[in-house]
């Protein structure tokens, strides 16, 4: 089953018109797309995705609400150009849950849980060329330091790192686990659980994932009407970070021209904060759903 994070918190957010243009660049598994869908009349909705599997579930489920949508088989960082070739260059609000959706990591096959015994793939989009096996197997061990320390903030990375170059070839998800189980030492291991960050790590190499909030994040701004919305929830201090420093930037008066009467408008702030601090899940939404922990919503408006 999929249960989508804060779900009315950031459709709330996303304060829909009933006629407005809205996008949900992380489709899934329509959880988010579904609600946004029910309160648009005369609007339309245009939603992201790079899983086949996630797509073709994803229509049926919205088709039996309303025809008013369609599905981009993309990666949402070309949601720019992707929406400019159906005539679109504004649009009143933009949705961003950068989880992995349930159906992904319980889908063993996948390699995306460090739980379950599969070849290591981790790719979003079953197409692209780069995978979990060939970061963990062709990588050099600086590299592999690299995205672990980066990626992961994982303090052993370097240790880690050696141990895989040297164990090579590994094929599998536990294959990879028990060789960061004997880079660390048992005790480590099971007191910190370093595995789960490795493997978000390479996780976030195979799918380029902060380059693309950080190349994306902008063009959403800039494509929003005036009022328009933007509501992100993250994952993980790293992607929240990006989000936190770009909403920052946008929001803010170019120093140069802090207390100067007449600012020119490409210096003013283009957007606000509808909350200044994050937005964390209910005590309710954590019981029933515990992979929604680490989630932070934060909410931005066009001005």
């Amino acid at each position: 089953m999929h249960y989508s994070v804060m779900l009315s918190e950031a459709i709330k957010g996303l304060n829909i018109k009933d006629d407005g243009k809205y996008v949900d660049c992380t489709l899934g598994y329509a959880g988010h797309s579904s609600e946004i869908l029910k309160r648009l009349k005369r609007g339309f909705l245009f939603a992201f995705d790079q899983d086949m599997e996630a797509i073709k579930y994803s229509e049926k489920k919205l088709s039996e609400i309303s025809l008013n949508f369609k599905i981009i088989h993309s990666n949402f960082e070309n949601m720019k150009e992707k929406l400019n070739e159906e005539g679109i260059d504004k649009v009143d609000g933009i949705l961003f849950d950068l989880g992995l959706s349930s159906p992904q990591i319980d889908d063993a096959s996948r390699g995306f849980s460090f739980m379950n015994e599969a070849r290591l793939d981790m790719r979003m989009d079953k197409e692209a060329k780069k995978d979990a096996y060939m970061v963990v197997n062709n990588y050099s061990k600086e590299q592999l330091t690299e995205i672990f320390f980066k990626y992961g903030e994982e303090k052993l990375s370097s240790v880690i790192a050696k141990k895989i170059v040297d164990s090579r070839p590994i094929n599998t998800t536990t294959e990879l686990v028990e060789v960061i189980k004997s880079a660390v030492g048992a005790n480590y291991f099971f007191k910190s659980h370093p595995e789960r960050e490795i493997f978000q790590a390479i996780r976030i190499e195979v799918n380029d994932e902060l380059k693309v909030l950080e190349k994306v994040l902008p063009d959403a701004i800039e494509m929003l009407n005036k009022g328009g919305r933007i509501s992100v929830i993250t994952f993980h201090s790293l992607e929240d970070r990006i989000v936190k420093q770009i909403f920052k930037k946008y929001s803010e008066i170019d120093p140069i021209f802090k207390g100067m009467p007449d600012i020119p408008d490409e210096y003013k702030p283009k957007i606000k904060l509808v909350n200044k601090k994050p937005i964390l899940p209910s005590e309710e939404e954590l019981k029933n759903n515990s992979r929604s922990k680490s989630a932070k919503l934060r909410i931005i408006e066009r001005i």
